[in-house]
Formats: C-alpha cells, sequence, structure tokens
C-alpha cells in the first residue's frame, strides 16, 4: 500500500507570519533565518508539529518557496527528518491568468495521480477546480490560517481525509 503524500508550506501553516507580530503564539519558538543576504528573517515554529505531522501516516513533502532550505532551518526545529521538496522552476511566484495558484500545477504533477493532501494559506476555488480536471486521485487543498498556523483541527482533518482514501492510496 503506498501511502498519501502531504505537501507541506512553511509561512502560514509552520510559520503563523500573520499573527500579531509582537505576540509570538503559545508553543512556539522564534528563529531568524539567514535566508536572504543582510535581513535575517523571523520565523515562528511549533517544536510539536514534527511529531503530529509524522504520526499521520503520509509521505511528507516540501512544497514551499523555502525549497531545499526547509530542511535546513525549519526541519530540524520542528523535528521533521530532511524531506524531499518540489521544484517549482519557472513557475516559482510567477502570476498566472487563470487564477490557480503558482504552485498547484507542480504539485499536480509531483503527485503523478497519487493521493495527496496539500496545507497551504493561499489556496482557492481555482486550485481546487484545477486539481479536479488534472489529478485522478483523490486530493485534499487544506487551507490553514496564516494567523494561527496548524492547530488540532487541521490535523484532525489530515487524518480523516487519510482514512477516507481506498486501501492503496
Amino acid at each position: 500500500m503506498s501511502r498519501p503524500l502531504l505537501f507541506l508550506d512553511v509561512d502560514g501553516p509552520l510559520n503563523p507570519f500573520a499573527a500579531q507580530p509582537e505576540r509570538r503564539p503559545e508553543g512556539y519558538t522564534t528563529i531568524r533565518a539567514a535566508v536572504r543576504p543582510g535581513s535575517p528573517l523571523r520565523v515562528w515554529l511549533n517544536p510539536s508539529h514534527g511529531p503530529a505531522l509524522l504520526a499521520l501516516g503520509y509521505d511528507l513533502c516540501w512544497a514551499t518557496t523555502w525549497t531545499a532550505e526547509a530542511n535546513r532551518w525549519i526541519a530540524p526545529v520542528v523535528g521533521l527528518p530532511e524531506l524531499p521538496y518540489v521544484d517549482f522552476g519557472s513557475a516559482l511566484l510567477t502570476e498566472r491568468p487563470d487564477g490557480v495558484h503558482w504552485k498547484t500545477a507542480a504539485i499536480v504533477a509531483y503527485a503523478a495521480g497519487r493521493s495527496f493532501a496539500w496545507v497551504d494559506d493561499e489556496q482557492g476555488p481555482a486550485d481546487n477546480r484545477y486539481v479536479e480536471a488534472h489529478h485522478p486521485g483523490p486530493a485534499l487543498l487544506h487551507h490553514v490560517n496564516p494567523r494561527i498556523g496548524l492547530r488540532q483541527g487541521d490535523f484532525t482533518a489530515l487524518a480523516e481525509f487519510r482514512d477516507s482514501l481506498p486501501r492503496d492510496g
């Protein structure tokens, strides 16, 4: 049985960047990631997220602008091993005229028909329509509020989706 994929965005789901800047959410730690020269990024991460994500029974994959840097800056803090990542190529941050998020087509291509869930703070109805039209397997596009990040209800929704899948994933 192949496990479903879980595509993880960083900013929004794991880093609640839209929370009030002076109020780090409870349970989070602050890192300063030097991913851009001269301006370290303030990132809030919850060390309990990694074990909770690993316990869900998915194959995890980064789907973030952090790409491979997520393994350097994010994974160790939240307790995840090195993960593969979606290479967005020339689509990275490129706005599409049809309203589909620039990540969507690359995620569908990466999944290659395999069941998947995608946690992000930027999907919309156009992305759901694109996935329905271009992905033959089950998929869940799960929106996470970037003010609060992943919460228990999000983990429950991911577990329920996983449990709803046919046994061949």
